[in-house]
């Protein structure tokens, strides 16, 4: 768990990607993520958090979903997260994510359990996507701009 502090600063810098759910004006649900510097078209998802009363009512998919359908037109075509392999509402949730939407799931090793220090199991890398662009439907390639006159 992360301090206050942490997320403080993180709704302040990163609040363009980062969503969250209330109900009837508590906070029940959230996702914090960023693009990637190195990959602007890439949202990490780092944290998906969900109050235990809200559990097993799809607050996390809506979460990712509205996120995504705020990023996408703005060229983000990739979503990214990493999951143990132990955590099985995680896997569930981003792979219905991907066949929700249409699109590919790639699992990979990130970061072995060998690199942490405090007995972390290892954390596998999802990328999910390409989404399709605005106007654009899934499996399509977009017509090409026709030359000016």
């Amino acid at each position: 768990m992360n301090s206050s502090y942490a997320y403080l600063l993180w709704c302040r810098d990163f609040a363009h990607t980062t969503a969250v759910a209330r109900e009837d004006g508590d906070v029940v649900g959230f996702v914090t993520g960023y693009l990637r510097p190195d990959a602007p078209d890439v949202l990490m998802v780092w944290q998906v958090a969900v109050d235990a009363s809200q559990r097993g009512r799809g607050v996390a998919g809506k979460l990712l979903g509205h996120l995504l359908d705020r990023l996408v037109p703005e060229g983000v075509r990739y979503l990214e997260t990493t999951i143990t392999a132990d955590n099985t509402a995680s896997i569930k949730l981003f792979s219905a994510l991907a066949r929700d939407r249409g699109t590919e799931l790639a699992r990979s090793e990130l970061f072995g359990a060998e690199l942490f220090p405090d007995a972390h199991l290892g954390e596998d890398l999802y990328r999910i996507g390409p989404f399709a662009a605005p106007g654009v439907v899934a499996g399509e390639a977009a017509a090409a701009p026709r030359p000016a006159d």
